[in-house]
């Protein structure tokens, strides 16, 4: 919010800023807030000790992330006055070197984001946490903010209608939160939960040579500081994609997870940026109702953000199906790949359990060796029970397999009715001289599979009705749009793919 004229020139204008519950006067190389005395129902100012109480607290609470901007309490008096008015006193920065303007300028911002997101994940890696922290950070307790929420909305539509999507969004914030418990309580358990800044905004943030100066966090309610670090990360992120940097934003995330070593699905990310980007929708159809110019339209803009974000987090299993020959794992990997997908393969996994690597041969005829049905059903229950462990704890999966038999598939699809996942069906296929020219080209890999097997198996294979049929005879691209168009046909291509980045293994 301080701002200042360039750097050894002429002085800086002294000029005035008001927001909803605060006055900022700028003159010279300072900038003085002073509270308003009034009531907003979240915070109450109308008495001088609260507002001397506020001015303190937020220079205690900022100087966490900016100690030399905000240098202390002042105050003043006017004529006739019986007691001084306190205020907050801060160094004035440079206007050209606020985020939001440097977005907006379209100046290069890769170096500028990964200071942030470094000076974020500093501020994180030591901020102050324990139980009365922790418990902001539950599932329940988001769940409890989501609700919140979704009756203010429906309560601001005075004709009983609301915003597109709204209903949408509350389906999919449910059905993720439900299936999630394992996911939030390991953010618990990992001391994810921080005392942070509560209200990361491109304009609060101020990019100088010598590093970021983030300024005005939370200060009126502590509750709402306390928050996922990844959440208060998310809170920029969907500022950055509103101000027209989508890409700037997915860089900031994947940065802030590097720099603070955090291994949070993308799902999680993509829930909390939706998450932030509803509560601004909700403070704007607020500022609707009440005539603002522009608020409606923001509102919807933002709303749809959410929906989008919200459908991108949705945790899916998606199976890969079709016999030896079909391309069935050359797409799994391409499709894993391309969204940031986990992929788990039943050849990889029957070779891991019988002890011996993936690559060594374990060829045997049709139904013998590790192919006969007890070893089948054995490496599909281990094959379900690890993508059940990924799914609950927010991974999204492929499961790379033949799914021939309707028994395992209903296995699948009961695996994700329990963690509140999305199941989709992908059945590849290809022209008999196509696939066969393909086993004999086979190079030795997990897959023992040849010819002979391939033809058996087709004679003895049932149909799959639910399953999107994809041709693999032609390019690979041309698969992979099929099924990216079955897994998400709402997309389009349009959200950035979050990808964590490498890490060390412990």
């Amino acid at each position: 919010m301080t701002e200042s004229g360039h750097p050894g020139g002429a002085p800086p204008r002294a000029e005035v800023c008001e927001t909803h519950s605060a006055i900022v006067f700028f003159a010279g190389d300072r900038a003085y807030k002073v509270k308003k005395p009034v009531s907003l129902g979240f915070l109450d100012y109308t008495t001088r000790a609260a507002r001397r109480t506020a001015c303190e607290r937020e220079v205690v609470l900022n100087r966490r992330f900016a100690a030399d901007v905000y240098l202390g309490l002042g105050e003043f008096r006017g004529p006739g006055t019986e007691a001084p008015e306190p205020l907050v006193v801060m160094r004035r920065m440079p206007a050209e070197r606020r985020l939001s303007r440097l977005v907006r300028e379209g100046a290069a911002l890769d170096d500028v984001l990964r200071a942030v997101a470094r000076h974020l994940a500093t501020w994180h890696a030591e901020a102050p946490r324990g139980p009365e922290v922790d418990e902001q950070g539950t599932r329940d307790a988001l769940s409890a903010r989501w609700e919140a929420g979704f009756a203010q909305v429906h309560a601001s539509a005075g004709d009983g209608s609301v915003p597109d999507g709204v209903p949408e969004a509350e389906r999919l914030v449910r059905r993720y939160l439900a299936g999630r418990e394992r996911l939030f309580a390991s953010r618990v358990e990992q001391g994810r939960v921080v005392d942070g800044h509560g209200d990361l905004l491109a304009e609060d943030v101020f990019c100088l040579d010598d590093g970021p100066r983030v300024l005005d966090c939370l200060e009126f309610d502590d509750r709402l500081r306390y928050v996922d670090g990844l959440d208060d990360a998310a809170f920029l992120a969907m500022d950055l994609e509103q101000l027209g940097a989508p890409e700037a934003a997915a860089g900031f995330l994947a940065w802030y997870s590097e720099y603070s070593g955090d291994p949070a699905p993308a799902s999680l990310w993509h829930h909390y940026v939706a998450y932030r980007a509803f509560v601004r929708a909700k403070v704007s159809l607020v500022q609707a109702r009440q005539g603002a110019p522009g608020a409606q339209a923001a509102a919807r803009r933002l709303v749809s953000t959410s929906l989008r974000h919200l459908r991108t987090s949705a945790v899916g299993l998606t199976l890969v199906g079709g016999l030896p020959g079909s391309a069935k794992s050359t797409l799994s990997g391409a499709l894993a790949d391309r969204l940031g997908l986990s992929l788990l393969s039943s050849d990889r996994v029957r070779k891991e359990l019988a002890g011996i690597p993936a690559e060594q041969s374990a060829a045997a005829g049709y139904g013998d060796g590790l192919y006969t049905p007890e070893w089948t059903a054995r490496t599909y229950a281990a094959l379900l029970d690890r993508a059940a462990a990924l799914l609950s704890a927010g991974e999204s999966v492929v499961l790379d397999a033949t799914w021939s038999d309707p028994a395992q598939r209903d296995a699948a699809r009961r695996v994700a009715e329990r963690a509140d996942a999305d199941l989709v069906a992908l059945h590849c296929h290809a022209p008999a001289d196509v696939t066969a020219a393909r086993l004999r080209a086979r190079s030795a890999g997990p897959s023992d599979a040849d010819l002979g097997i391939a033809t058996a198996m087709a004679a003895r294979e049932s149909a799959w009705p639910e399953a999107v049929g994809v041709d693999t005879s032609g390019p690979l691209e041309s698969a992979v749009g099929r099924a990216l168009a079955a897994v998400r046909p709402w997309d389009g291509g349009r959200t950035p793919v979050f990808r964590r980045p490498y890490m060390e293994p412990d």
